[in-house]
């Protein structure tokens, strides 16, 4: 889910915004939007175009480099955001496929390492985004960033505990009723 995604940038962020307070809503951005960034590639080649799940760790590490060599709103958003986006795109591999309905295995597909020309099967530890476990998954990557950060970052991690939850309560029934176009 795009939730549990968003969490798991924040709790990876939130140490150093607990130590740094400073920086907590640049960090907090930067994690939300880093979270959510791989998955604009819905509308092109899903879980290829836009998730770089081994490339992105270089990046991730570079961007964090220059964020301690040159601390600062700005270089420290620029590294959550990396951070944030190669963990969406390394994670994608624990769940199922990219296709609507996962839970019917009828790929081996979760997401495209660019860096070996191949696409990384599915471990399938999360059975398909939005399962009971996705939700229980990321409340629990909610609870760092709840400790952690305040004001409107808590409201958007609030709602998007609850917007975990009621995705994972609909989830399956989802696919009957998108277009057909969309399946």
């Amino acid at each position: 889910m795009a939730t549990t995604h968003v969490f798991a940038g924040l709790a990876a962020v939130a140490p150093v915004a607990y130590l740094l307070p400073e920086l907590a809503t640049p960090l907090a951005v930067g994690a939300i939007l880093g979270g959510l960034a791989p998955d604009f590639d819905l509308v092109f080649d899903h879980r290829r175009t836009f998730h770089f799940p081994v490339a992105g760790a270089a990046v991730a590490v570079l961007a964090v480099a220059v964020a301690v060599a040159v601390p600062g709103s700005l270089t420290a958003a620029l590294a959550a955001f990396a951070v944030a986006a190669w963990l969406h795109a390394a994670s994608d591999a624990a769940g199922s496929g990219p296709e609507m309905d996962p839970w019917n295995h009828r790929h081996d597909r979760a997401v495209y390492d660019h860096v070996r020309g191949r696409w990384l099967r599915p471990r399938r530890w999360i059975r398909y985004d939005g399962a009971p476990e996705d939700a229980a998954l990321a409340t629990v990557l909610a609870v760092p960033a709840l400790a952690v950060f305040d004001g409107p970052i808590t409201v958007v991690v609030l709602v998007g505990v609850v917007l975990s939850i009621v995705y994972a309560i609909l989830r399956r029934r989802l696919v009957a009723w998108l277009p057909d176009w969309l399946e």
